[in-house]
């Protein structure tokens, strides 16, 4: 049997099962999950059938007509695959086109359609509003704080997420 020292020891060292709910990584997963809720039914209602991903990436080719998809994976912190994939849907909807490269045959430029850019004239202001949802409940300094301790925290740790997020140059 083990002595009381023991068991007091071993059950200081077990997580309490609701300990979980205070972790960053839960909060950040929940915030996530209320980000993509909050976006999602903002364009639906609004009658746009465009993911946050999909408006991430057609921003990013709008600002920067002929990048490739692995850049534009590179800027969206997104893998080459699941770029793919995106740009596969963008294309099909008529917001984006590819374009053989004349540089290099394999790879592909993307381009805004003048649909996509009137999407995303369209989007931008309810986009901006699903923002300020998301952080209703901060006041001004804040949400100020929390997007710039976010901001430091990932620069910190993003290089171990599956695609680093250098900032996308806009085109003047």
């Amino acid at each position: 049997m083990a002595s009381i020292e023991t068991r007091a020891r071993r059950d200081s060292e077990v997580e309490t099962p609701l300990e979980f709910y205070g972790m960053p990584g839960h909060l950040i997963r929940r915030m996530h999950q209320a980000s993509q809720a909050i976006f999602d039914r903002a364009m639906a209602e609004a009658g746009f059938d465009i993911t946050s991903v999909q408006f991430a990436a057609l921003s990013t080719i709008s600002a920067r007509p002929g990048l490739d998809q692995a850049t534009l994976a590179a800027a969206i912190a997104f893998d080459r695959p699941t770029t793919g994939g995106v740009i596969d849907r963008l294309e099909a909807k008529g917001l984006v086109r590819r374009k053989v490269s004349a540089g290099d045959r394999r790879a592909r430029e993307l381009y805004a359609e003048p649909k996509g850019e009137a999407v995303l004239s369209a989007v931008r202001p309810i986009v901006r509003k699903v923002q300020k949802r998301m952080l209703q409940g901060l006041n001004a300094q804040e949400q100020a704080t929390l997007l710039r301790l976010l901001s430091k925290a990932l620069d910190e740790v993003g290089e171990s997420s599956r695609a680093a997020s250098p900032p996308a140059p806009v085109r003047r």
